[in-house]
């Protein structure tokens, strides 16, 4: 991978929009396909899964897909000691984060003489969390995804994720969410999955939310289910920008560079800052860590969503670092804390030299559920507060009410509902 810095100002109109756009999934192109499959799921149940999970297990049954305790067990006895240790240390954080994110379950005041309002929290009764399978492996997704809903109180909790040839869920995936603390796991994937849960079936019960990433297939038989269930922000691949002065240490920032391209063909890196040499530093640097380093093959292709870009000042990298809108954002600068304050748009930020941002994707606390494709101009990365509802309630005295009597039937009567101010009138009248 050969890097050269580009001058923010001097990109062309197509350069920037690729560097902006990056990997921005279009799943409009398997709607059609995926459609099709949650059509079957919705009118036929377990018949579309079991036909297409049959290519792992050919005498497969609808009770197959559950996973029993013996495999959680079985699935300990694969997983070496030291991943189960770092996998309860990370829940640990998560747990302690997200508790902390909880709110007072309810609250009011008067609005006025007479007039109470009020919010409630009260916690989804179902989530499903889709966990990835099969060629990409994820047990972290599990504790990221499971942890924040049984914080915030969701009564029943449930994975699915692909399994492998055999019907064969992964080990660590289930070592993962037994720690979690979920035991109701389907080995589901795609589309089936996500119909599976959105619609319910004979087998799988169906919920009201269903969070967690996976590829366009999941992302699209999401976005098609919205509506009828809840779902998190759609997610594309993972990518990262990095915001560096010139207190930055090239070594680390080549690396932390590069550590976001592994993850996929279509992942994106980005670095900008007002120093020119530490911009051309870290050119140097990635090409000379380049030839040494794994996973070559899948660093090559990111590279046409890469840059190393060089800003007139440290304004003008801001600026662009919240158009940009990055899903994880590192802030390497003199004063991170005040550079935050400048910051708008990112999913999870992660401030000095010594944050990295695998400390977020695994062990910190902080969730690796984010938006991406420039998804946090709007979204926020999963927390407890995608898994409660927050009703509002009111109450009333008769002096309340007679002091709101006149406003209400004014503008029930412009709106042309006039039954909406005779339930005000019945009431002063009687």
């Amino acid at each position: 991978m050969k890097l050269s810095p580009e001058k923010i100002a001097g990109l062309s109109p197509l350069r920037r929009d690729v560097i902006m756009r990056r990997s921005m999934e279009d799943v409009s192109e398997v709607h059609d396909y995926v459609r099709g499959i949650l059509s079957e799921i919705r009118q036929n149940g377990d018949e579309p899964s079991l036909a297409w999970h049959r290519e792992l297990k050919p005498d497969l049954a609808p009770d197959d897909f559950r996973v029993q305790p013996e495999e959680i067990q079985e699935a300990y006895r694969q997983v070496p000691g030291d991943i189960v240790e770092a996998l309860q240390k990370a829940a640990v954080n998560i747990r302690t984060f997200h508790a902390a994110q909880l709110e007072r379950p309810m609250w009011q005041m008067e609005v006025a003489p007479g007039i109470w309002a009020g919010r409630k929290h009260t916690p989804l009764d179902a989530v499903g969390c889709y966990v990835p399978g099969m060629r990409a492996v994820y047990p972290s997704t599990a504790l990221m995804t499971v942890l924040p809903a049984l914080v915030a109180g969701v009564r029943r909790v449930v994975v699915t994720t692909p399994p492998d040839t055999g019907l064969k869920a992964n080990a660590y995936t289930l070592v993962a969410c037994d720690i979690a603390g979920v035991s109701e796991i389907y080995k589901l994937g795609g589309p089936w999955a996500v119909g599976s849960l959105a619609y319910g079936t004979p087998t799988v019960p169906r919920v009201d939310k269903i969070v967690g990433p996976g590829n366009k297939y999941v992302t699209a038989a999401k976005m098609l289910v919205f509506g009828l269930v809840d779902i998190d922000s759609p997610a594309g691949p993972s990518e990262a920008l990095i915001l560096a002065d010139s207190t930055a240490d090239p070594r680390w920032l080549a690396l932390d560079f590069l550590s976001q391209v592994e993850h996929d063909p279509d992942s994106a890196a980005v670095l900008v800052s007002d120093d020119a040499q530490l911009a051309q530093a870290v050119c140097d640097e990635i090409e000379r860590l380049y030839p040494s380093l794994p996973r070559r093959e899948i660093l090559e292709k990111a590279g046409r969503y890469c840059a190393v870009l060089v800003a007139d000042d440290m304004a003008h990298a801001v600026a662009f670092t919240n158009e940009y809108a990055a899903e994880h954002l590192q802030i390497v600068t003199r004063d991170p804390f005040l550079t935050l304050q400048e910051i708008r748009n990112a999913g999870s930020i992660f401030l000095g030299p010594w944050a990295p941002v695998p400390v977020g994707d695994y062990a910190s606390g902080t969730n690796h559920v984010l938006p991406t494709g420039q998804g946090a101009r709007a979204f926020s990365g999963l927390s407890v507060d995608d898994f409660i509802k927050k009703p509002t309630f009111q109450y009333l005295s008769r002096e309340g009410l007679a002091s709101l009597a006149g406003t209400v039937e004014t503008l029930a009567t412009a709106e042309g509902l006039p039954i909406h101010a005779m339930t005000v009138k019945a009431r002063l009248a009687d």
